[in-house]
């Protein structure tokens, strides 16, 4: 590790801990984040707290999963060893650094799951790697970056085993990786600009307009509706790949780019059917799936302004209240009940992990969460066509 990169991960460091003496320091106000939600968010995080297992993880061996809960705690101010949750989040890391390949690797699971935990668990390490000390986290992310460049496919994607064949497999694993890597740009870490500019590419070949054909000009395109899919044949138009692939260009600097209002337009219309007439409320679930609210509630920040200020309260306030309350049985009290592929007490993981990282969004604690558009990203990156 270079003297550099130790000496701005030392500033971070004291940053991260000044950020977490102070509740809310970025939150803009009640429209951001309310007692409800604050209360909610605390509630939740004990419930994690109190559900894991002596080492480190809940009930499944996916290092994705587990990386998952880290995150909930970071993006909540929580450190290693610092704090009421400090003894969790210490113990979370250490079961995801104890269980790494001797190739950088993260997957102790099936090999088919092995992209999706590498890639969401390399993210969690770059920005836990950000807002600590840890020494033992630098070296494995340089291996677990090197795994994810040299695992990319020829055509800019990725395939749900880590090996680099001729075409990937989804856009769902494009921005995975694409994340693990953008996590680690703000720490100093050597990113290659080409693997970068590919996986952009690869994204924008999954967008596909409605009415009109994907060989079309981009002017022809522009003038109908569209979004991102799954594949990039156009099927499986969900919710999940729109706000993905927004999230995806935002964080590389593509600010410019004319899907991501495409994309925009579904995702707002989206979050406003599943959370009106008290929809969450009534039927005692989240607005989304974990997965399509971990995307969905990022590229609401991510874009900002208008967007932002409309739709985050309703998402909120939906994530309040699908909350399980049952003060009497605390192993439900604060979670959430699992939505989506995932079931069970890893599934009630998932969902309660990631709906604390929405409620916590506001408080603008994780390295990613910076403010503004970050012209350094634009230059660098600014080859992808």
């Amino acid at each position: 590790m270079s003297k550099q990169r130790q000496l701005l991960v030392a500033i971070l460091v004291v940053f991260f801990g000044l950020c977490y003496q102070t509740s809310a320091i970025w939150a803009q106000g009640e429209w951001e984040i309310t007692e409800e939600s604050q209360a909610a968010l605390e509630r939740g995080l004990a419930w994690l707290a109190q559900n894991q297992r002596p080492d480190g993880n809940w009930d499944s061996n996916d290092l994705g999963l587990v990386s998952t809960g880290v995150l909930a705690f970071l993006a909540a101010g929580h450190l290693p060893d610092r704090g009421p949750y400090g003894s969790t989040v210490r113990r979370a890391l250490d079961y995801v650094i104890r269980n790494a390949q001797p190739s950088g690797l993260l997957n102790i699971a099936e090999a088919r799951r092995g992209t999706y935990n590498h890639g969401l668990s390399t993210f969690v390490l770059g920005q836990a790697y950000g807002m600590t000390n840890d020494r033992r986290l630098g070296p494995l992310l340089d291996q677990a970056l090197k795994v994810v460049q040299e695992t990319q496919c020829r055509d800019g994607g990725w395939d749900y085993v880590p090996k680099r064949q001729q075409q990937g497999h989804d856009l769902s694993l494009v921005v995975m990786q694409a994340l693990a890597l953008r996590s680690a740009v703000d720490s100093g870490f050597e990113i290659s600009p080409q693997v970068v500019q590919a996986a952009i590419r690869c994204v924008r070949e999954h967008y596909t307009p409605k009415n009109c054909s994907r060989d079309a000009p981009e002017e022809e395109q522009k003038r109908h509706p569209g979004q991102f899919t799954y594949s990039k044949g156009g099927g499986n138009a969900t919710i999940a790949m729109a706000a993905a692939g927004v999230v995806c260009l935002q964080e590389f600097g593509q600010y410019e780019d004319w899907r991501i209002g495409k994309n925009m337009d579904v995702i707002r219309a989206a979050i406003l059917e599943a959370t009106r007439d008290g929809r969450p409320r009534r039927e005692r679930r989240a607005p989304f799936d974990p997965y399509t609210l971990y995307y969905v509630a990022q590229a609401l920040y991510q874009v900002g302004g208008d967007a932002w200020r409309e739709c985050y309260p309703p998402l909120r306030d939906g994530v309040v209240a699908s909350q399980v309350r049952d003060p009497d049985n605390p192993s439900r009290d604060g979670m959430w009940i699992a939505q989506g592929h995932v079931g069970g007490r890893p599934g009630d993981l998932y969902m309660t992990a990631v709906c604390c990282f929405v409620l916590a969004i506001p408080n603008r604690y994780l390295p990613i969460l910076q403010e503004g558009r970050i012209e350094s990203l634009r230059e660098q990156f600014a080859n992808a066509p």
